[in-house]
């Protein structure tokens, strides 16, 4: 090995010393079909971002797969019969405001339930465990007349302060915040005389970051894609939002597959942005809130 190392041309690194792996049979076999999956589910999303890009003769006659000329036509025209503007300045309000609002107040009881020993500790966290469970299908009704009763009806909020409270982040942020952060620093905080919400803000909310964008992201995603509440509580076409105006475009343009197809493209856009500037961090919040030492 050391013939090897002073006949290598420039910086030693581990790859010049550690010797070449051979990929195996079963290795290779392994790529194949990664490869494969990977063709199998991204080609349905392929085929309709390429569908938004050609006319609707063009979809009906034949399979599309390379980009048409007809996207902005095809916008265009769905903008005549929804405000698509709107829509997506209502989804937008809605979405990062209860990301913000969310990723806050559930690192919040996160840490309450991670570092406070308390009566009913225990109890209150399978409690809040036991929420994901149920789908808010049951709870529309109860849902709707509590959101009337408080006069939130075509009000943002209505949509808001609900997705605010996630179980999901409650419950893996608080997992992330047993392993990675230890109580000798919070005690360490307090000696020095901060304040509880000035070690939570300061110490424990910037340590627990990987683990809040990874659960942000996703929460991001389910309040963008939220049809049942907002077609609940929005009955005024001002306060309607992207995926009321999917689904109303699906109707008035029946007939017109390029319209339906450049919509939906367009509503994707910005989950993909969010997912390809966050992925990194669900990656990072997955693996340390997966190691306990």
């Amino acid at each position: 090995m050391s013939d090897d190392i002073i006949k290598t041309k420039g910086p030693i690194t581990s790859r010049s010393i550690l010797p070449r792996r051979k990929i195996g049979f079963t290795r290779i076999m392994l790529y194949i079909l990664l490869c494969l999956l990977a063709v199998i589910t991204f080609f349905p999303f392929y085929i309709m971002i390429i569908n938004a890009t050609h006319s609707t003769r063009d979809i009906v006659t034949q399979l599309n797969l390379i980009p048409g000329k007809s996207f902005f036509t095809n916008i265009v025209r769905a903008q005549r019969g929804a405000d698509l503007i709107n829509g997506f300045k209502n989804s937008l309000i809605v979405s990062i405001s209860a990301t913000l609002l969310g990723a806050y107040i559930g690192a919040l009881t996160a840490y309450g339930f991670s570092k406070y020993r308390f009566k009913g500790n225990k109890m209150l966290f399978w409690v809040v465990i036991g929420s994901m469970m149920f789908p808010a299908q049951l709870g529309l009704i109860g849902y709707y007349q509590v959101c009337n009763s408080l006069g939130l009806i075509n009000n943002y909020l209505a949509l808001i302060l609900p997705n605010a409270a996630q179980a999901n982040l409650v419950f893996f942020v608080k997992l992330y915040m047993d392993s990675a952060i230890p109580d000798s620093i919070i005690e360490s905080a307090k000696m020095d005389g901060c304040s509880e919400f000035a070690i939570f803000n300061k110490i424990v909310f910037p340590l627990s970051i990987p683990s809040v964008a990874a659960m942000s992201i996703l929460n991001f995603i389910t309040v963008w894609n939220n049809l049942i509440q907002a077609s609940v509580v929005f009955t005024d076409k001002e306060m309607y939002t992207v995926p009321i105006i999917m689904q109303n475009v699906r109707g008035v343009y029946r007939n017109d597959l390029g319209a339906v197809y450049g919509v939906i493209a367009l509503s994707v856009i910005p989950i993909m942005v969010v997912f390809a500037i966050g992925s990194k961090y669900i990656i990072e919040g997955m693996v340390a809130g997966s190691v306990k030492e």
